[in-house]
Formats: structure tokens, C-alpha cells, sequence
């Protein structure tokens, strides 16, 4: 029989569900950005009490702080399947790709080409569309107007010698739809090109093994992964000693530095260490047998989606049926992540203030994907009601949205 997750032991480890003020309120924007797991918080307290000096200095406040931050990197990386170096912390997943876009404007030539979607959101879109005026030509993956979907057939019509990178999101942050990373790298490969894969929208239900998935390029945040604001970023190595420095001249050397030029923010990196503590105790509470980071972390995601995906059926059941309500992406949960976005008749952010008042927290807008809302024939001023949720997220609360929606709509 597969192992259901304890929702009483998760929120456990969420501050937030034992507070008064959201007591009662159930928790649908979490594409905006996730409620923060108690060890990063508690890292990040005692960073800031006890660690807040220049880190990597021989007494103890600062060796201290070094090897917090030095934790959190070698441990998240585990997780992710890759090589310390090979992740790197940056402000936001936007900076960091504006940082990337940058080292690949002064790697390439004019007339080679980057291959972008119109299912991305901005971040992983517009910085790379911005080179075309440095020379670079830039080609668009299409998605199917009706349905949102990334045919990777299209993508094969749109490859050739001159492509040098192929950019596309792990699953949209509106469509939900998850793509198949693998098999979009291997076509990207073969045709001589890399792949930049953002995560931002699918890391939240269960961090991915970025190194059986294959890309080179592997963005997410981790303030929708229950820590602090940082921008995580995958930069394989072979791609990475490749592409231009864009730090200090005396860090170009160091793979985990040469994409982020900014001075890192110290206290949170090494709260970020919090995350993997709680997939640690996810983990020993559901398994308990000794095994590898990447091991746990693949066992955690399981258990994330299994019940993810037991209750984002009903959901998706409900707002198929209704006529005045489009469902962006597909109707089949085990295809898509939990993040849900309706096109109405009144615009989604006017609805998502009704649901306010049934104790339901959800976003309206256009959430910087108005290329794919564009496509599909929503229009972004209007925008969509989005209802996103995680392995938090318990039945009691999907019945409450599900009520409220009865009667807001």
C-alpha cells in the first residue's frame, strides 16, 4: 500500500498554521510564494543573533557563519543531484537569468539563436528576447492556443546548427502543465544546444533531481520552497567554464560565483540549509532508513505529489464542469502541478477579493505571464483567478475553497 502523507506532521513544522491571525484562513496563492518551514526560520535567527559578521574569518562568530553557509550549499546540492559548485545563490531566479542572458550575449555571435517559449513566465523570457537587439536571433516555442501545451515536435522544427540555447519552463506558472525536461534536453542536445530549465513553478512540489533530469541550466527560488528570498540556479560544469565570468575578476575561478556578481546575502544562504533540514525530517518521519540526500529527496517529492495529486482532482473536476469558467492547461491532475488558473468573466483578482471574505487566500492578475494568457486568448488586464496549493494543503481546506467558489461564482 503507498504511503500517505501525515498533513498533521507537516504543518507541524510550519509556524505559520499555529498563528491567530491565519487561523481559519486557507492558503491558495502558493505560487506567489510558499509559507516558510521553522528550521529556516530558526537559521535564519540565529544568523542573524549570533553569525551577522563577515563569514570565513578565523574567529568563531565568522568560522561559524562559513561553515552554515558552506552546509546549506553542499547539502542542498546533494538534493538537487549535482556538484557543490554547480549551484550557485543569487538575489531572485529574474536576476540570475539576467545575469545568464548577459554571459551568453558576449559568448554568441550575431545570427546565432536562442530558442524561447510563450508558455514561460517573464523572468525565463525577457531577458533572453532582449539580445535580439545585440544581433541574436530569437525563436519562439509555441504553445497550442486551445490548451497551452509545449509540443516538443515544434520544438524539433525550430532547431538547427545556429540554435545555442533552448529555454522553457518546468512546468508554467499559469498553464501547470509539467514538460518533459529530459526529453526537450536530449532534442536540444543533439542539435548542438543547451538547455535553461525554470523550475520556479514545479521546485515547490518537490525538489528535482536536476541531475538525472539533464539540463544545464536549472533555476528555482527558494522563497516558494519554504525558505528565505534567493534565486537558486544549477549551472552544469560544461556549460559553466564556457560561458564568460560576469564576477569579480578574482572570483572567475569558482563556478558558484562567476553568475552571481552581486555579494551574496550570507544569512540567507545559510538559512537555506533549513530547507534541507525539512526534507531530512519529512523523510525520518515517513521512512526512517538511512540513505542518500538525492535518495530522500526523490522519496519526499513522491510523497508530495501522491497527495498533491489526491486533491487536486476534485478541484479540477469542480471547475470543468462550470460553463463561465475556462481551466488553463489540462483537466488530468497527474500531468500538471497544483496551480489552477480560471479565466472568468470578471477579472480573476476581483474574484480572488470575494474569496477573501469565505477565509480564502488567492491571486489575481496576470502574474507576469501574459505571453501565455496572450496566446490562449486571455486577455492580461483581465487575468485569471489562480488557486495554487502544496503537499500543505489538506482535504478540509479544498472543501472550503470548493464552498467558496460556489458561491462566488
Amino acid at each position: 500500500m503507498a504511503m500517505t502523507l501525515d498533513t498533521d506532521f507537516v504543518r507541524s513544522q510550519f509556524p505559520a498554521f499555529s498563528v491567530p491571525e491565519l487561523c481559519g484562513q486557507a492558503f491558495f496563492e502558493n505560487a506567489g510564494g510558499s509559507y516558510t518551514c521553522g528550521a529556516v526560520i530558526d537559521r535564519l535567527t540565529r544568523f542573524y543573533t549570533t553569525r551577522k559578521v563577515q563569514p570565513y574569518a578565523p574567529y568563531a562568530a565568522s568560522r561559524l557563519a562559513g561553515e552554515e553557509m558552506d552546509d546549506a550549499h553542499a547539502r542542498l546540492a546533494a538534493i538537487l543531484g549535482v556538484e557543490r559548485d554547480e549551484l550557485s545563490f543569487g538575489p531572485s531566479t529574474t536576476q540570475n537569468v539576467y545575469v545568464l542572458a548577459q554571459a551568453f550575449a558576449e559568448m554568441m555571435t550575431p545570427g546565432e539563436a536562442i530558442v524561447v517559449t510563450n508558455q514561460d513566465h517573464e523572468a525565463n523570457s525577457g531577458p533572453w528576447r532582449r539580445l535580439a537587439a545585440r544581433g541574436i536571433e530569437i525563436r519562439e516555442w509555441q504553445i497550442d492556443p486551445e490548451t497551452g501545451h509545449l509540443e516538443p515536435a515544434d520544438l524539433e522544427e525550430l532547431l538547427d546548427d545556429s540554435v545555442r540555447l533552448v529555454c522553457f519552463p518546468h512546468c508554467s506558472n499559469v498553464v501547470g502543465e509539467i514538460n518533459p525536461v529530459t526529453e526537450i534536453t536530449a532534442l536540444a542536445h543533439a542539435a548542438g544546444a543547451f538547455t535553461c530549465v525554470d523550475g520556479v513553478s514545479y521546485a515547490p512540489h518537490g525538489l528535482p533531481d536536476v541531475g538525472g533530469l539533464g539540463p544545464d541550466i536549472y533555476l528555482f527560488s527558494a522563497y516558494k520552497t519554504y525558505g528565505p528570498h534567493q534565486g537558486l540556479m544549477v549551472i552544469r560544469h560544461a556549460l559553466g567554464s564556457l560561458l564568460p565570468n560576469q564576477g569579480h575578476p578574482f572570483n572567475g575561478d569558482a563556478l558558484y560565483k562567476r553568475f552571481t556578481p552581486a555579494g551574496p546575502d550570507h544569512a540567507q544562504i545559510a538559512a537555506c540549509a533549513g530547507m534541507a533540514d525539512y526534507v531530512d525530517a519529512l523523510y525520518a518521519h515517513h521512512i526512517g532508513a538511512e540513505a542518500e540526500p538525492a535518495e530522500k529527496a526523490r522519496a519526499v517529492h513522491d510523497l508530495m505529489r501522491a497527495h498533491e495529486i489526491s486533491l487536486l482532482a476534485p478541484v479540477l473536476d469542480a471547475v470543468s464542469t462550470r460553463t463561465s469558467v475556462r481551466l488553463i492547461g489540462p483537466a488530468e491532475a497527474e500531468i500538471r502541478a497544483p496551480t489552477v488558473a480560471l479565466a472568468l468573466e470578471r477579472p480573476g483578482a476581483a474574484v480572488a477579493a470575494d474569496l477573501a471574505a469565505h477565509g480564502v487566500m488567492a491571486g489575481g492578475g496576470d502574474f507576469y505571464a501574459g505571453r501565455p494568457l496572450e496566446a490562449m486568448g486571455v486577455s492580461p488586464e483581465k487575468g485569471v483567478l489562480r488557486l495554487s496549493f502544496t503537499h500543505y494543503t489538506t482535504a478540509a481546506e479544498i472543501d472550503q475553497l470548493l464552498a467558496a467558489l460556489d458561491a462566488v461564482l
